[in-house]
C-alpha cells in the first residue's frame, strides 16, 4: 500500500486553504482597487472639464460599479474556489441575483448622470425660465419612467433564474390576456394617473416651480411624479393630490406664459379721501420697494357706496413672490399714511343728524306747505 509523503499532504492541505482565500480575496480586493482608480480618473476629469457636470455625476455610480465587478468576479471564480460545495448552487444563484440588481442600479445611475448633464447644458443655454421648468419636469418624469422600466426588467431577470419560474412561463403567457384585463380594471385609477402624469409632462400644463392656485390654496409646484403632484404653500404646508386633478379640473397657473404679474390692492375710504395725493403716495411707496419692477402702477376709484368709496391700486412685479411683497408693503404703508396725514379719509360711522332739503320732513314733502308738526303735539281742533 502506497503512502504519500507527509510533505505532499501538508502542501495539499495548504493549497486547499490558500486557493479559496486567494480567489475570494482577489475577487473582493480587485474590484475595490478598480473602483478607486476609476473614481480618481473621474475626479481628475471633473476638475479639468468644469464646464460639464457629467464626470462629477458619474462618480455617484462608484458603489454599484464596484458591486457589479465584485459580484461578477465572485460568480465567475466561485467554482474554482471549491468552497462549500454542498451550497454551491444556492450561493451561485445569490451572486447572480446580486449581479442583476447591481447592474440595474448602475444603469439607472449612469442614465441619471447623462440626463442631468443634458438638462444642465439646456438650462445654461436658454434664459427662458418657463421653458427651463418645462424641460425639468419632463426630465424628472423620464427618469422615473426609466427607473421603473429597469426595475421591472431586473425583477423579471431575477425571477427567470429560478427553474420553476421558467417552467411556468408558458402558462403565464397563456393567461396574460385575462390577467391584463383584470389588472387594468383593478388599477384603473393608477393607470389614469400615470397617463395624466405623462400628459402633464409633455403637454406643458404645469411644471415644477410654477405658481398655482388649487382649491383656493396658493403655492408652488414642488414635485411631479407619475401618480401624484405636490404643491408647497406659502406657509410651508405640502398639498399632495393625484395628477389626474390637473387634467380634469380647472386651476390657476400664474406662471403660464411668463412669470411677470400684476397685483391689485383695494381700500375702502371715505368720500372725502384725497385721491390725487394717494396716487402720489403710491408712486413714492413703489419707488422705495425693491420688489417692484417699474413697469406699471395706477390708482383709480372703482366703486362707491352710501358711506365709502372703493379705491384700487395696480402694481407689477417680475414673479408671484415679488408681487406678494409689493402688495403687502403698499397696503400697509398706504393705511399708515392715511391714518397719519389724512385721518378723515378713513371710513367711519356717521352719527350726525341728516340734513334734509327744504320742505321735507323725514324725507316726505308737506302738501300744504305748512310748518311741520311735532310728533308729540296734539292736532289742532276748531273752537279751542
Amino acid at each position: 500500500m502506497f503512502t504519500p509523503p507527509v510533505g505532499r499532504l501538508r502542501f495539499g492541505g495548504m493549497e486547499n486553504i490558500l486557493r479559496p482565500l486567494i480567489v475570494i480575496g482577489g475577487s473582493i480586493v480587485l474590484p475595490l482597487l478598480i473602483g478607486w482608480a476609476t473614481d480618481r480618473l473621474l475626479c481628475k476629469a471633473d476638475a479639468r472639464h468644469s464646464e460639464t457636470p457629467l464626470w462629477g455625476l458619474l462618480r455617484r455610480a462608484r458603489i454599484p460599479y464596484q458591486v457589479v465587478l465584485c459580484a461578477a468576479m465572485l460568480r465567475g471564480s466561485y467554482d474554482a474556489a471549491e468552497l462549500l460545495e454542498e451550497f454551491q448552487v444556492g450561493i451561485g444563484r445569490t451572486l447572480t441575483l446580486v449581479l442583476i440588481g447591481a447592474a440595474a442600479w448602475l444603469v439607472v445611475r449612469i442614465t441619471a448622470a447623462v440626463v442631468e448633464t443634458s438638462y444642465s447644458r439646456y438650462a445654461r443655454a436658454h434664459r427662458d425660465a418657463a421653458r427651463v421648468r418645462r424641460v425639468r419636469t419632463q426630465v424628472t418624469l423620464i427618469m422615473r419612467v426609466v427607473a421603473a422600466i429597469v426595475g421591472v426588467v431586473a425583477v423579471a431577470a431575477m425571477l427567470l433564474t429560478f427553474p420553476a419560474m421558467r417552467a411556468a412561463g408558458a402558462s403565464l403567457l397563456a393567461s396574460a390576456g385575462i390577467l391584463g384585463i383584470v389588472a387594468g380594471v383593478a388599477a384603473q385609477s393608477t393607470l389614469g394617473n400615470m397617463f395624466a402624469g405623462l400628459q402633464i409632462a409633455f403637454g406643458d400644463m404645469v411644471r415644477i416651480g410654477d405658481t398655482v392656485v388649487v382649491d383656493g390654496e396658493w403655492g408652488t409646484v414642488e414635485e411631479i411624479t407619475l401618480t401624484f403632484l405636490t404643491v408647497r404653500t406659502w406657509d410651508e404646508r405640502r398639498i399632495t393630490m393625484p395628477v389626474s386633478y390637473f387634467t380634469s379640473k380647472a386651476f390657476e397657473n400664474w406662471s403660464r406664459g411668463g412669470a411677470q404679474m400684476t397685483g391689485i390692492v383695494y381700500w375702502q375710504v371715505d368720500h372725502s379721501a384725497p385721491v390725487e395725493a394717494m396716487r402720489e403716495q403710491l408712486r413714492d411707496i413703489l419707488r422705495e420697494c425693491p420688489a417692484w419692477d417699474g413697469r406699471h402702477y395706477g390708482l383709480d376709484v372703482t366703486d362707491a357706496t352710501a358711506s365709502t368709496m372703493e379705491v384700487r391700486a395696480l402694481m407689477t412685479a417680475k414673479d408671484a413672490d415679488d408681487i406678494w411683497t409689493v402688495r403687502v408693503m403698499v397696503r400697509e404703508r398706504m393705511i399708515r399714511w392715511l391714518a397719519a396725514e389724512h385721518p378723515y379719509a378713513l371710513p367711519r360711522v356717521n352719527t350726525a343728524d341728516a340734513v334734509l332739503p327744504p320742505g321735507h320732513v323725514d324725507g316726505r314733502a308737506l302738501r300744504d306747505g305748512t310748518a311741520p308738526r311735532r310728533a308729540y303735539e296734539p292736532p289742532h281742533r276748531p273752537g279751542r
